[in-house]
């Protein structure tokens, strides 16, 4: 195959497929979180056919390098597609982020009427006191104690250099940060063609991957039973769950994509010192999610 030769795939119905099940799993969300029964089958069958698209993808992608049918070419273009990815995936977080900036920054202070001399608090929220996490919900303002919408009874920020080692966010993010170390040894491994090597920090990846999983979905149960935060808990329990709960779909993700590599190194003996882009791209996916826990850890637990 010729470098200047670029191998144009047949067509597929496998993006139409991906498209209606992504729809299938974020409607049976929406629809689980608002309390109709049907959302948690939509949602469980949407997750499964997404499941089932990828594995149909990937298959006819390895096939296809396999066969020698990707040109250096077609390789780079792999290349400038995965970075063009997580470039979207950088801008995707950056707006989550942004969301709770603006709501800590500028919309608690100026519904407390900073600025404007209170006038702001006493049209909105008479008595408003600025404050984050935010405890309180304007259901809670209005009704007190026969509120529907109340806030948590506690938080879930930095507890003290005393409660440290029992609080699940620290081991999360020295078990992600360990991942981070594990994945590059794997990396380096394969370069330098130390299989034995690859398959165990690589396969030692996945698994943390697991417990971080694990340990996140304890958290939740934490926050739910324990403490009273929830997604109903006002703003707060609303941008706590959406950037911990999308950055667990991304390590979700991140895990499948390590896990698929993993099985592929062990019974296929696939990757080579100088063919091993397939594991570099999840590599690459991996430090990304590692990059924004360290920005959500700070942001959402430690300074919140």
């Amino acid at each position: 195959m010729s470098g200047g030769t670029y191998y144009v795939p047949e067509q597929s119905k496998l993006p139409i497929f991906a498209s209606f099940s992504l729809f299938l799993t974020v409607f049976g969300a929406a629809n689980w979180i608002n309390g109709n029964s049907y959302g948690t089958w939509l949602f469980f069958a949407g997750g499964l056919m997404f499941a089932a698209v990828l594995w149909n993808w990937f298959s006819i992608v390895i096939s296809e390098n396999m066969a020698g049918k990707n040109s250096p070419q077609l390789k780079q273009s792999y290349v400038i597609g995965m970075g063009w990815f997580i470039f979207s995936e950088v801008m995707f977080f950056a707006a989550f982020f942004g969301a709770l900036f603006y709501i800590r920054t500028l919309a608690v202070p100026w519904l407390a009427g900073e600025g404007d001399g209170g006038v702001s608090s006493e049209l909105l929220w008479p008595g408003f006191e600025a404050q984050w996490p935010l405890m309180t919900t304007p259901d809670m303002a209005v009704n007190g104690e026969e509120a529907l919408r109340k806030g948590p009874e506690q938080n879930m920020s930095w507890p003290g250099f005393g409660g440290l080692l029992s609080w699940l966010p620290f081991w999360n993010t020295a078990i992600l940060m360990t991942s981070s170390v594990t994945v590059h040894f794997a990396h380096t491994a394969i370069k330098n063609n130390k299989r034995k090597q690859f398959n165990i920090m690589l396969g030692l990846t996945v698994l943390l991957g697991v417990i971080f999983l694990i340990l996140q979905a304890e958290e939740y149960i934490h926050a739910y039973t324990e403490l009273g935060l929830t997604l109903e808990s006002g703003i707060y329990g609303s941008t706590f769950f959406m950037l911990t709960g999308f950055h667990g779909a991304h390590v979700t993700m991140g895990t499948m994509m390590l896990l698929i590599m993993w099985l592929r190194s062990v019974t296929k003996g696939h990757f080579k010192p100088d063919d091993n882009f397939g594991f570099e791209a999840a590599s690459w996916y991996w430090h990304f999610v590692d990059v924004v826990w360290v920005g959500l850890f700070f942001a959402v637990y430690v300074f919140g």
